[in-house]
This record gives structure tokens, C-alpha cells and sequence, in this order.
């Protein structure tokens, strides 16, 4: 063939390469948030091999087409279109397949749709890629950790959620923004639901440790209005951009890289994912997001987050509202 002699062998001696395994991943749903994930974890080189599954195939193919012709700006990366049994000995299966968010319409609307979606699924990711770590985007993400969690039957470390890593992201992009500071100099923490209920942990916002408020106000006392109108928001900010553009997705999927990251580097980061919550602050059998550990095995830990009375009393709101949202499901 014309390409057989392009190639010569630098020596007559025979190597035995090494075999490294390679990292491999597996994106559930090519929309809009399940590309920018795809584009995220490409330009970061955080996989060697990449699956991605949608039911639309014509628009899976192109997609395909169109990451794989940026390769040569980027590291080597195996992208192609595939099925959930190409999946297999996946490191890592990231969820995004579910109906999208409406204008108007909250995480937890979306529950009993997205549910119905999972019941087939999961089965089948679990068939294919029962040694993976489960990453779950699909809204309403706690719910449907919670979901994945239990139809899965995979250990609860094995099974996240991307919680609160993006509302924490928004937290410290705006407070950054109001003090003029570069945003990764700041520690700040939304805990709770990814949602309505969330919780902003004032008392621990710090600047090389330099406290924003008083770390023990008191329970009532309210919050400067500036400070106010931030966290109001961090809360509201899916809803404005799903009001102007449809649909939130590049901030989505470079939280995304985050977290996958820090699994398949073994990192043991801390971050704000959502996990099996049981016995902490008075919370049980609810997924939600507090600081976490995560590393190659998923969240090992649980970081013991020392919160004032107004703080857990939210937080233990927001389990509230996930735990009513659960009991209704028939899962």
C-alpha cells in the first residue's frame, strides 16, 4: 500500500513496550452540556480514550466529527461515537442524558421525568461499566444522584453528583468580582441542594484567612444587602442564563474537568460534590453537597464542617426538601 513504506524501524532490535492503561471515560448525552464536558476534558487532556452515547446518532456522529478534527491543536485522544458496551472498563461514566430545563421551571420539576429516563439506564451503564466511578450531571442532581445511587446498587462512593461545585464556582467568581480579587485567592462554600434551598457558608468565607463576616453571627442577623444580592445571585444564575441562551454549559463542563480530575489524578481535592449523606448535621439517607474528598475512589470523605446555628439550620432545610422530594419517587 502507498503508506507501507513511510515507516522504518530505528533498530533491528525488538522492544517490548510498555502497556499503560489508559484513561478512559464515557459521556451519556451529547446536548449541550455533555459537549462542553466532552470539549473540557479534550483541551485539558484528561482522558486517553473517550466514548460518547446519545440516542440521536446523526448528531452524535457529527459532534464526533467535530472534536476529533481539532486533534492536532490538542494531546493524542481516542474520541469516537459508541455504545454503552464500548464503555467497558471505563475509569469514569459522566451522566448528562435527562430533559432540559424549562424557562420558569425548577430543578425539582424536572424530577419525575428525569427518573423514568434512569430507570433504563442505569441498569445498562452498570452492565457495561460496573467498575467505573459514576458521575451524575442530570438535573435536578441530588435527586437523581440519590437515583442513580440506588438503582445502581455501586457503593456510595462510587456514585456522584456535581452538587454544588458550579454554585461554589459563581460564590467566589462574584465575591472576587466585588473585592477585585482574583477568584482562586478566595475561599467561599455553597453547600446543600444544587438549587433553591442551597446554603451560602458566610462564616467561613475567608481571604488568607481573614474572615468576610463575623464567623459567629448570631442566628436572625441579617446579612449585608451587598452581600445579599451576591448570593441572590449565585442562586438565580441558571435561571437567568437558561432565560437568555436555553441552557447553561461551559461552566458546567469545566466544573466537570474539575472533578473528573481530581479522580483520575487521585487528588484528593476538596470540593463541593454531592454524596451519600448519613448522621452529619442531623442529615440521613439524602444525597447533597458539603466539602468532600474525592480522589481515585470516589468521595472517601466527608469533610466535618463546623457550621453556626442559622447555617446548619438552613442546611438541615435543604436535606428536608431532597428528603420529601425522595419519598415521593417510586425508585
Amino acid at each position: 500500500m502507498v503508506f507501507d513504506n513511510l515507516f522504518t524501524s530505528s533498530s533491528e532490535e525488538k522492544f517490548s513496550p510498555i502497556v499503560r492503561q489508559p484513561r478512559k471515560g464515557v459521556i451519556i448525552g451529547a446536548g449541550q452540556v455533555g459537549m462542553a464536558c466532552a470539549y473540557s476534558l479534550l483541551i485539558q487532556n484528561l482522558l486517553d480514550e473517550m466514548i460518547i452515547v446519545d440516542v440521536n446518532q446523526h448528531k452524535l456522529e457529527g459532534e464526533v466529527m467535530d472534536l476529533n478534527h481539532g486533534l492536532p491543536f490538542v494531546e493524542p485522544t481516542l474520541i469516537r461515537a459508541g455504545t454503552l458496551a464500548d464503555g467497558e472498563n471505563a475509569d469514569i461514566v459522566i451522566i448528562t442524558a435527562g430533559v432540559k430545563q424549562k424557562p420558569g421551571e425548577s430543578r425539582l420539576d424536572l424530577v419525575n421525568r428525569n427518573v423514568e429516563i434512569f430507570q433504563s439506564l442505569i441498569p445498562e451503564v452498570v452492565k457495561f461499566c460496573s467498575t467505573a466511578i459514576l458521575l451524575i450531571v442530570t438535573n435536578p442532581v441530588d435527586i437523581m444522584t440519590y437515583v442513580c445511587r440506588k438503582i445502581s446498587g455501586l457503593p456510595s462512593s462510587s456514585v456522584i453528583g456535581s452538587g454544588t461545585v458550579l454554585d461554589t464556582a459563581r460564590f467566589r467568581y462574584l465575591l472576587a468580582e466585588k473585592l477585585q480579587i482574583d477568584p482562586r485567592s478566595l475561599h467561599a462554600y455553597i453547600i446543600g441542594e444544587h438549587g433553591d434551598s442551597e446554603v451560602p457558608v458566610w462564616s467561613k468565607v475567608n481571604i488568607s484567612g481573614m474572615h468576610l463576616v463575623d464567623e459567629n453571627y448570631e442566628a436572625g442577623k441579617p446579612i449585608e444587602p451587598q452581600l445579599q444580592e451576591i448570593f441572590a445571585q449565585v442562586k438565580n444564575a441558571a435561571y437567568e442564563i437558561i432565560q437568555r441562551k436555553g441552557a447553561t454549559s461551559y461552566a458546567i463542563g469545566l466544573a466537570v474537568a474539575q472533578i473528573v480530575q481530581s479522580i483520575l489524578r487521585n487528588q484528593n481535592r476538596v470540593l463541593t460534590v454531592s454524596s451519600l449523606i448519613n448522621g452529619i448535621h442531623g442529615i440521613n439517607d439524602v444525597c447533597l453537597s458539603l466539602p468532600a474528598v474525592v480522589n481515585r475512589q470516589g468521595v472517601t470523605r466527608v469533610v466535618n464542617l463546623a457550621l453556626n446555628s442559622t447555617e446548619l439550620e438552613q442546611l438541615q432545610h435543604s436535606g428536608k426538601v431532597l428528603r420529601q422530594t425522595i419519598e415521593q419517587l417510586d425508585i
